[in-house]
């Protein structure tokens, strides 16, 4: 039997404050150690490794070092683009470490009438990898629909499909207006779908198809999958077992720091007597060396919600000893002002809500643009906010930053 591992959504870089990028790092650094300890022949990373294509550079220099450890082992990893680090001129960190012989990106088109794609073959284990990139909305979609199912099908051997996409059938209740492919899309009779961008794990079967596999986000790139993981949301990778077929998956827990939910209902309160049930609640919590996601919700009766310290709670969790302290105060609201807010996490979808929102506003006539004006938007801001590589003058930070903007824009500069 021949065994990978399969991880997604690392998203090395998303984390700014220090011990919480730290825990990120630790948790991507923890997986790798447990997948070697535990004889992996090869690992399978299906996107976004980076937060961004063009990440902090102390970042990518932790990271590498991690991934070459891997591969002086002898293990291979094989990746592709997720949302985050998609690059369509192909100059993400995940070209530039494949082209220092690092890491392994197995998608690749065949041009033709439909799109067709190459297979990556392990040389230890003789499995076969190929799949689709992470992009946006329809985008995404476009290429699922023009995939060469046929072809990719008729191919013999134990096959991976990679991708990071949700799929529609398999979408939780709660993220039913995420972006998704139907399942049809895919090809059929693949051995393992390895799946990435959701950001929770999931293991389906499907008649047609082998398992298809999510192991979620592996540590949290927002404020969101925090809470999740203080409310009990395992996170980790899965261990595969494999010859001819794929056995079941094995989920492995990778946790590098508890975590404490503590949640205050202030409805009907006024500001002093809110401040005393959190204070309350506080006492109520073991937090020493955890990571302390504390939410605060309801409707003042009175006062106002600055009157809620933010700053006092901070100092009272980090004197009991909390490592970390994340405070959610968005559904915080008083009687004489409603605001509304928006958390951390819904913050995509917000982003792309205003551009469906400024784009109805004007009178588009180009058809791409009205059918997928608010994806192309979400990923031109996405390229805009990369940094400059080391060594690049501002010449050619801008030349690479309009080529990205030119490739997601569908703008060929040669037509000008």
């Amino acid at each position: 039997m021949y065994r990978f591992a399969h991880l997604s959504d690392c998203h090395l870089g998303a984390q700014k404050q220090p011990d919480l990028r730290e825990l990120e790092f630790q948790a991507f650094r923890m997986a790798l150690d447990d997948a070697l300890k535990n004889g992996a022949d090869f690992i399978i990373i299906a996107g976004d490794l980076f937060h961004s294509n063009i990440p902090n550079m102390e970042t990518v220099k932790r990271a590498t070092l991690e991934l070459r450890r891997v591969r002086d082992e002898g293990v291979p990893i094989y990746v592709n683009y997720g949302s985050h680090d998609y690059s369509p001129s192909n100059t993400s960190m995940i070209d530039i470490l494949e082209t220092a012989g690092v890491i392994e990106k197995v998608v690749r088109p065949v041009p033709g009438k439909k799109l067709g794609l190459e297979f990556t073959v392990d040389e230890k284990t003789g499995a076969k990898i190929t799949g689709l990139s992470g992009r946006s909305r329809t985008l995404e979609v476009d290429y699922f629909m023009n995939l060469d199912r046929e072809a990719l099908e008729a191919e013999e051997g134990f096959r991976i499909f990679l991708f990071h996409s949700a799929i529609t059938q398999f979408k939780p209740v709660d993220l039913a207006e995420m972006e998704s492919v139907d399942l049809n899309l895919f090809p059929r009779g693949f051995e393992y779908y390895a799946g990435g961008h959701v950001h929770r794990r999931g293991c389906y079967m499907e008649e047609g198809y082998g398992p298809i596999v999510y192991p979620g986000t592996l540590f949290g790139s927002y404020a969101g999958d925090l809470e999740e993981n203080a409310r009990g949301e395992e996170r980790g990778y899965y261990l595969v077992e494999f010859r001819e077929k794929a056995e079941t998956p094995q989920f492995r827990t990778v946790m590098p720091a508890e975590f404490e939910y503590i949640e205050c209902d202030v409805t009907g309160k006024n500001s002093q007597d809110a401040s005393n049930l959190i204070e309350r609640e506080i006492g109520g919590h073991d937090v020493e060396g955890k990571v302390v996601m504390f939410k605060v919700r309801g409707e003042l009766s009175s006062g106002r919600t600055s009157d809620i310290d933010s700053s006092w709670i901070r100092r009272e969790l980090e004197s009991r000893g909390a490592r970390v302290v994340q405070i959610n105060r968005h559904g915080l609201s008083t009687r004489e002002i409603q605001k509304v807010r928006v958390a951390e996490s819904d913050i995509p979808e917000l982003e792309r809500r205003i551009f469906r929102e400024k784009l109805a506003g004007l009178d588009v006539r180009n058809r791409r643009l009205r059918r997928m004006g608010d994806s192309i938007a979400v990923e031109l801001l996405r390229k805009l906010e990369n940094e400059m590589a080391p060594g690049e003058n501002k010449a050619e930070y801008e030349r690479r930053i309009i080529e990205d903007a030119e490739a997601v824009m569908g703008v060929n500069p040669d037509d000008n």
